[in-house]
C-alpha cells in the first residue's frame, strides 16, 4: 500500500509523523467498515445505523464477490463486517469464505444469535478471520437494558461456543456508556474468561443512538474515570482510536488518535453506497456507490468529498487550545449529530468546551435513513420500548407498505432457525 498522490506534492509533508502522513489519505484503507445487511434480529437503543429491516436494494452474492476481488485488488488489509446482523444474511457465509480465498481478511461484529458449536468449529479451523461479539453491560440487568432480553445470554453462548471449538483470541466488543463505565474491570474479567480480547469503543449520536445519546453518554466524571482505565490497561486492550479526545487529559492514549474518516477508514453500507465515517452513515458523508463506473477504487480515489477530507485542515475553534495537537478537535460524527460545527469542540471534550458549545442555538440534523421495525418486538430494549411508545401506538394502526416493513428477513428463502422477527 502506497501513499495516495491525488494532491500536489507540495501539500503533503516530506517527513513527519504516521499520523500526519495518514492525514493527507493513503491509495487503499487500511480497513473498511462494510455493512452487509440492515436486517437484525435485535432492535438495540443505540444502534448507529438504526437496523431492523432488510433494505431490498441490498447488494446480491454476486456484487458482493465483486467488491471482494476489487478490495483484493487493491490490497486492503481487512474488512470490518458488520450490519445490521450480517450473519442472518443467508449468504453470509458464503462471502466469509470467498473473502478468505481470496486474501482478504475479515473481522465481523454479531450479537452471537449464529455462532452455534458447528459454526464455531468451522471459524475456528479458518485463516483471517476474526470474530466480535458485542455485549454491552456486563450484566445482563445493564447489557439487555439497550440490547434487549436475552441478548446478553445469546453473547456469552456464542463466547463459550468459540472458545469450546478452539477459536482463538476471540473479541468482546463494548459501547462505553453511563450504565457500563463502572464495569470495565468485570468486561476484562469476562473476556479472560473465554480467552478474548476486550475492545472498547464510544457511543456515537447517530441513527437510533441520538435518541438515547442524553440519557446514555458517559458523564465528565466518568470520561476521566475512562481515561485512566485506559491509560492502566490500554495495551491489552482494544479501542479503534475512539477515545482519542481524552487525551486532551494529558498524555496521549496508545494508538494512532485519529480520525481516519476518508483517510485510512471509510464505510460501505448495504446498498453499495459509500460513507467517508463508519459513524456517520448520513447523507452529508456520502461519497459514491461501488456500482457506479470505476467501483469502489474509483470512490476513494477520486471522490470529491474524500479529497476535502485529505486536504489540510484548520483546527477552527479549537486551534488556540493547547490540547489541540492531542485530540485534533475530536470526532466528526459526535460533531456532526449534535448539531456543532465540524471544526469546533467534540460535544464530550473534557476540557469543558464541548459543554459550553451545547449550551448555545444549534440545529440538529435530521436523520437521512431509519431501518428500525415499525412495531416493538418481544426483544426489543426497555428503554427503546418506552421511548418509542407513542411511535408504537401510530404504527399499529398503519399497515406497513411493503414485507420489508416488518420482517428483517423479507424476500430471503433460506431457513433461519432461531431468529426473531
Amino acid at each position: 500500500m502506497t501513499i495516495l498522490q491525488t494532491r500536489p506534492e507540495a501539500l503533503r509533508p516530506s517527513g513527519g509523523t504516521l499520523i500526519e502522513q495518514f492525514e493527507y489519505g493513503l491509495d487503499a484503507p487500511i480497513c473498511l467498515t462494510w455493512e452487509l445487511t440492515y436486517a437484525c434480529n435485535l432492535a438495540c437503543a443505540h444502534c448507529l445505523s438504526s437496523s431492523g429491516r432488510r433494505d431490498p436494494r441490498e447488494l446480491s452474492t454476486e456484487q458482493c464477490k465483486a467488491v471482494i476481488d476489487e478490495l483484493q485488488r487493491m490490497q486492503v488489509f481487512y474488512v470490518n463486517i458488520g450490519g445490521g446482523e450480517p450473519t442472518i444474511r443467508p449468504d453470509f457465509w458464503e462471502l466469509l469464505g470467498y473473502a478468505v480465498d481470496h486474501q482478504v481478511g475479515v473481522k465481523f461484529s454479531t450479537n452471537g444469535v449464529r455462532i452455534t458449536p458447528e459454526r464455531a468449529r468451522w471459524l475456528a479451523s479458518t485463516d483471517y478471520v476474526d470474530v466480535q461479539v458485542s455485549l454491552d453491560g456486563a450484566t445482563a440487568e445493564v447489557n439487555d437494558y439497550v440490547r434487549g432480553p436475552g441478548s446478553y445470554d445469546t453473547a456469552l453462548r456464542a463466547l463459550a461456543n468459540l472458545q469450546d471449538a478452539g477459536f482463538a483470541d476471540a473479541k468482546i466488543s463494548v459501547v462505553c456508556t453511563r450504565q457500563n463505565i463502572g464495569q470495565l474491570d468485570e468486561f476484562k474479567a469476562i473476556a479472560d474468561r473465554y480467552g478474548a480480547t476486550l475492545r472498547l469503543t464510544r457511543l456515537r449520536p447517530s441513527g437510533r443512538g441520538a435518541d438515547v445519546w442524553d440519557e446514555l453518554h458517559p458523564l465528565p466524571e466518568q470520561q476521566r474515570e475512562l481515561y485512566d482505565w485506559l491509560m492502566a490497561n490500554g495495551e491489552s486492550v482494544l479501542t479503534g482510536d475512539s477515545f482519542f479526545h481524552l487525551s486532551a487529559f494529558g498524555e496521549s492514549l496508545p494508538g494512532l488518535n485519529l480520525c481516519g474518516a476518508g483517510r485510512v477508514v471509510c464505510l460501505i453500507d448495504p446498498i453499495g453506497d459509500v460513507y467517508a465515517c463508519p459513524f456517520a452513515i448520513h447523507e452529508e458523508f456520502l461519497a459514491g456507490n461501488v456500482l457506479a463506473d470505476g467501483g469502489f477504487g474509483q470512490v476513494w480515489q477520486r471522490s470529491a468529498l474524500f479529497t476535502e477530507l485529505r486536504s489540510p485542515q484548520t483546527g477552527g475553534a479549537c486551534s488556540s487550545c493547547a490540547f489541540f495537537d492531542s485530540c485534533r478537535g475530536g470526532c466528526m460524527a459526535a460533531k456532526f449529530f449534535t448539531g456543532l460545527p465540524l471544526d469546533g469542540p467534540d460535544p464530550e471534550c473534557v476540557q469543558g468546551y464541548g459543554e459550553a458549545a451545547l449550551a448555545d442555538d444549534r440545529s440538529i440534523p435530521a436523520a437521512s435513513q431509519d431501518h428500525s421495525r415499525r412495531m416493538p418486538t418481544r426483544n426489543e430494549p426497555v428503554m427503546l420500548t418506552l421511548q418509542r411508545r407513542e411511535d408504537a401506538v401510530v404504527a399499529a394502526a398503519t399497515p406497513p407498505v411493503s414485507a420489508c416493513a416488518e420482517n428483517p428477513l423479507a424476500g430471503f428463502v433460506a431457513p433461519l432457525e432461531g431468529i426473531t422477527s
